[in-house]
């Protein structure tokens, strides 16, 4: 397993302590794309209350915002239950990267510079092991910065924020597929392909190469999904 040391990413702004709110809304939304709490659960305020250590109302403003963002439905008197994945999901979400992000491969294959792509090489290499939690945090974590680092040297400020909201929204579906197969030799072979291709400056061939590497992640993401009878994922 190939571990290479990851940065913070740049905080803007002034630093405030985080609200009882803040904390859990980020403790809940981390539980829902790791798939601690799995899709089509159904959750209470009160056992959250219970298990987080604090009142039922942070918790109710937590799950509000979580429900704006998409992640569970609001049953008036019944309670909370997180938003199944579909096989739908995925393919719509991925639709959408491919055209976010073989535009931003193109213009990245103009703009970034050298030690750019030696960092971008750098989390091409990043692997992990199936049977250990923390070092699919690791990968996942890498595979998002990857891509991000491509978005940020398109220097298109608007079009790398529409590819961080959909990387932090396919989460959810790297975490599952992860679990389910050993995705390290593909990744790092098409990662480190993109990061060659980016070196030789040529937008087309970058942006075609960028699309089909989504393609080939979402195929075999939902193909393993389709042969996993105990995937939580629905048609």
């Amino acid at each position: 397993m190939t571990k290479i040391a990851l940065s913070p990413l740049p905080r803007i702004g002034p630093r405030r302590e985080p609200s009882l709110t803040d904390q859990a809304y980020a403790t809940l939304r981390r539980e829902i794309i790791t798939c601690q709490l799995p899709p089509d659960s159904d959750v209470s305020e009160l056992e959250l209350a219970e298990r987080l250590g604090t009142s039922k109302t942070p918790i109710r403003e937590a799950l509000a915002r979580l429900s704006m963002d998409g992640f569970l439905d609001i049953f008036p008197r019944r309670g909370y239950r997180i938003r199944p994945v579909t096989i739908k999901d995925i393919n719509d979400l991925f639709a959408v990267r491919s055209v976010l992000e073989q535009t931003a491969a193109s213009l990245a294959a103009r703009n970034m510079t050298e030690e750019d792509l030696d960092l971008l090489g750098q989390l091409a290499r990043a692997s992990y092991s199936v049977t250990e939690e923390n070092s699919i945090d690791y990968f996942i974590d890498a595979n998002r910065r990857f891509h991000i680092a491509i978005a940020h040297g398109s220097r298109n400020p608007r079009l790398s924020a529409l590819i961080v909201s959909h990387l932090e929204e396919s989460e959810r579906f790297f975490y599952i597929g992860a679990r389910q197969r050993d995705i390290n030799m593909e990744t790092n072979q098409e990662h480190v392909q993109i990061v060659d291709i980016l070196r030789g400056r040529d937008p087309d061939v970058a942006g075609k190469t960028m699309a089909r590497h989504i393609e080939s992640t979402r195929a075999g993401l939902t193909a393993s999904i389709l042969n996993d009878h105990s995937s939580s994922v629905t048609l």
